[in-house]
């Protein structure tokens, strides 16, 4: 069945197509005339020489359409008197309200984000392959979004039918007469390519028009997407250099006439403070943040004006030179929909350009104290209703908060919980005989959270919110690794690909070691401080190692992982993860949280 035609929105702006491939046509959308000064002389006023576009964004929103739990849902302000307060945030009805509100006034008003809309979802989208939060965004009058490596986790037709509608080829349509329409805004994929036609997987770059003003957008996420996704879900497809490919389609967008130019790029940075009102500028442009973006804004083309950025979960608006040396905007806003970014492009009617020294931008949190936008309530109340039978079927109890992504620690409470999990599930000899489990710390999306998030009671850990802490559903793997592997395995947890930004292993009960932060690469791990169960880990001796099948691929940059052999696939990891809350939990008997034992951290 083919996707039922969309309707023409009715909403500010205009997107046009790509110039030169004929597959996609323009979007025109009628847009109201500005308002004073901006009518221009045929109102009897003169012309002005610029005007202010508004450019509105936000990144990873990982479809959370509801509100995140616990301190997942949580941003952290700068008071005036120099202490940090944590402040709930989030939630697609308080975005859509932030934005709405945030537009009035400004006649020129682009709404765009850096990737990650969807994937690793929460229940309520990641049930319905994410068609709740592409519907979200269409009715939010989202304009242009890059792609980021989590649109890659089902793959690349998936991607595609996200944005040009239809229902899912397995689940199909999962609302009675009603087919998916797919995203009415583009989603711009310009590093990512075709391995057979080399031709992008989908339009690289967009025009937004209004009464004379033409801005370019540019979408790209991070070259190293393969490393982070699963196999099957790059298959075919080939990942660029992000410099090269802003650059190259820069000059063809300035071949056209268009001289405004913002780069939305999926890869970012690291602020020296995690509070979204930080001033990362301080002392000097750009001193308080690192991390790959800063080499990335460094060699982006001048013609460039901004770069919209993401995948890092961080907020931050920082000046960085570009290789001409001049000071331009590079932004962030968090994760999950609880921090929206307001940049002022001014616009010279004569050059077609953005006079660089006056871009302004500033993070706003998505504050949970204003009023809902009723048509996301509905969307949502909607969806609830269709998920409702598996989303509260309760799982286990806990007896208090079990911390994961929002815990701030290496060693997180909820990783401990779910690789202990993991090693339950594996460790019968027909299970794959599994000695330690090793879990990614990327792949635990959410805390636990004791109080209720419907009527299933505190402590009641549901489908739904299960899902939530282990969204991929990835396959168990069993496989033989040396002990020098498993230590290389650490080691790479801090050098190579992950020397910049640590990812440290969860680790089941029973495998202990220390991390040394004073040091250096490698050196980091303390080799003979590694042992299972109170044993030194022998290089020579062969160890069978639980891990999700993305890790047994070598993901996250973990080369060694990848070496394993003798593999046996098992269960999902959400099953064993169920599993082992229902068989070692009950309402009088509930599960606390794990000890934090295993990484001894020197700092």
């Amino acid at each position: 069945m083919s996707p039922t035609p969309k309707k023409n929105r009715t909403a500010r702006r205009v997107l046009a197509g790509v110039a030169g491939l004929a597959t996609f046509g323009a979007l025109a959308v009628a847009a109201p005339a500005a308002v004073g000064a901006q009518d221009g002389p045929d109102r009897g006023h003169p012309t002005p020489r610029t005007v202010d576009v508004q450019l509105l964004s936000f990144n990873d929103l990982h479809g959370n359409l509801e509100p995140p739990a616990g301190s997942s849902g949580n941003v952290n302000e700068i008071q005036a008197d120099g202490s940090v307060k944590a402040v709930p945030a989030g939630g697609v009805e308080y975005l859509a309200s932030s934005l709405r509100t945030a537009r009035k006034g400004n006649p020129y008003s682009i709404t765009a984000a850096a990737g990650d809309m969807v994937g690793a979802s929460p229940l309520l989208s990641g049930l319905f392959h994410d068609e709740p939060t592409v519907e979200a965004l269409n009715k939010i009058d989202l304009d242009v979004s890059a792609v980021g490596n989590h649109e890659f986790d089902e793959g690349s037709a998936e991607l595609t039918r996200l944005q040009n509608g239809g229902c899912h080829p397995t689940a199909g349509c999962f609302e009675e007469g009603k087919e998916f329409q797919g995203a009415d805004f583009p989603y711009l994929a310009a590093n990512a390519t075709y391995e057979k036609s080399g031709k992008p997987v989908l339009k690289p770059y967009t025009v937004w028009k209004k009464d004379g003003v033409k801005v370019g957008f540019i979408g790209v996420t991070l070259e190293g997407t393969p490393n982070i996704v699963t196999a099957e879900g790059v298959k075919g497809l080939k990942f660029h250099d992000e410099i090269e490919t802003v650059n190259k389609y820069a000059k063809e967008l300035d071949r056209q006439g268009v001289k405004s130019i913002v780069a939305l790029i999926h890869e970012g940075g690291a602020p020296a403070s995690t509070s979204y009102n930080y001033d990362c500028d301080s002392p000097g442009p750009g001193d308080g943040i690192s991390g790959p973006i800063v080499d990335i804004a460094k060699g982006i083309t001048p013609k460039v004006d901004a770069l919209v950025t993401g995948h890092t979960h961080q907020a931050y608006a920082c000046t960085v030179p570009d290789p001409a040396g001049n000071d331009r905007m590079v932004t962030s806003a968090s994760s999950f929909g609880k921090v929206y970014t307001d940049t002022t492009l001014t616009y010279d009617l004569r050059t077609k350009d953005i006079v660089r020294t006056k871009v302004k931008s500033a993070n706003h949190v998505v504050s949970r104290a204003q009023a809902k936008a009723q048509d996301m309530t509905d969307l949502i109340t909607r969806w609830n209703k269709t998920a409702a039978p598996i989303a509260g079927a309760p799982q286990g109890y806990i007896s208090a908060d079990i911390n994961g992504r929002g815990s701030g620690t290496l060693e997180q409470p909820l990783g401990n919980l779910i690789a202990d999990a993991q090693l339950a599930g594996t460790s019968p000899a027909d299970k794959g005989g599994a000695q330690l489990a090793f879990m990614n710390p990327g792949g635990i999306r959410s805390d636990l959270v004791y109080a209720a998030s419907g009527g299933e009671g505190d402590g009641v850990v549901t489908y739904g919110e299960a899902f939530t802490v282990q969204p991929f559903t990835n396959m168990m793997n069993v496989v033989d690794l040396t002990g020098a592997q498993v230590i290389t395995a650490l080691q790479q947890q801090v050098s190579g690909s992950n020397a910049a930004s640590p990812k440290i292993l969860q680790v089941s009960k029973g495998f202990t070691y220390t991390l040394d932060l004073t040091k250096t690469g490698a050196d980091r791990i303390v080799t003979d401080s590694v042992k299972l169960n109170g044993e030194a880990l022998d290089p020579a001796k062969t160890y069978r190692v639980a891990m999700n099948e993305f890790l047994g691929g070598g993901g996250d940059g973990f080369p060694a992982l990848g070496e394993g052999k003798n593999k046996l696939v098992g269960a999902s990891d959400l099953d064993l993860f169920n599993a082992y809350l229902a068989a070692n939990s009950t309402a009088t008997t509930p599960l606390a949280p794990p000890a934090m034992d295993r990484i001894t951290v020197i700092q």
